[in-house]
């Protein structure tokens, strides 16, 4: 599938500590390949992968971060025009999972305020190495009103699924600001909105869905 026949791009960046896996699950889905050697991302990376959204070709554009201080920084300039992100967290680590906190602040401020937000717990395989159960990452999610989902990149665990997940929020969300544009502009010719946006997008989208981690 050539890139040219691509409906849209979706920006999507990948935030959280270092060493939780960011590199490791863009190659996962990019290139259906696990490295079991750790090398620091130093400051920022992208790759392409076109998909076929329900039918539809859109071209995934990820944007692999660097965790460490000294890169966060030159991280927050590519907030700007991202579509989606992904939080990660490692669930063998407590410290990633304390540190969402900041993330997620840091989203607050430098991107959009309708920026698509999905939370990832890294590494469930590592059933006997886990510090972070599966229901703290639940409740969090559900605290800022996120989907969740606990992965693998070793062993493949949900990771079609997630980015499939911001994908098609994205065009909800790009759907339903369509809509809002041609309904402002309807209202502006015509003087009245005669039509329920948020019915009519609801009606058509799995947002109304509750969300539930599968691993």
């Amino acid at each position: 599938m050539a890139p040219a026949e691509c409906e849209a791009t979706y920006k999507v960046l990948v935030l959280g500590d270092s060493n939780v896996g960011k590199t490791c699950i863009v190659h996962r889905y990019c290139d259906q390949t696990y490295y079991d050697t750790y090398i620091s991302t130093i400051g920022i990376d992208f790759k392409q992968k076109i998909i076929s959204l329900d039918g539809t070709p859109i071209k995934m554009q990820i944007w692999d971060t660097a965790g460490q201080e000294r890169f966060r920084t030159l991280t927050t300039a590519y907030y700007r025009g991202a579509m989606g992100i992904l939080l990660m967290y490692d669930v063998t680590n407590q410290e990633s999972f304390n540190n969402l906190t900041y993330w997620l602040k840091n989203i607050e401020e430098n991107a959009s305020p309708d920026v698509i937000k999905v939370l990832a717990g890294n590494k469930c395989d590592a059933v006997s190495q886990r510090m972070v159960e599966q229901d703290m990452g639940q409740k969090l999610a559900e605290n800022y009103d996120i989907p969740f989902y606990e992965v693998s990149c070793k062993q493949n665990i949900n990771i079609d699924k997630i980015f499939l997940t911001l994908a098609r929020h994205i065009r909800e969300q790009r759907s339903y600001q369509q809509l809002t544009e041609r309904e402002h502009y309807d209202s502006g010719q015509n003087g009245n909105i005669t039509l329920d946006l948020k019915s009519r997008i609801l009606e058509h989208t799995s947002l109304k869905e509750p969300w539930k981690c599968t691993c």
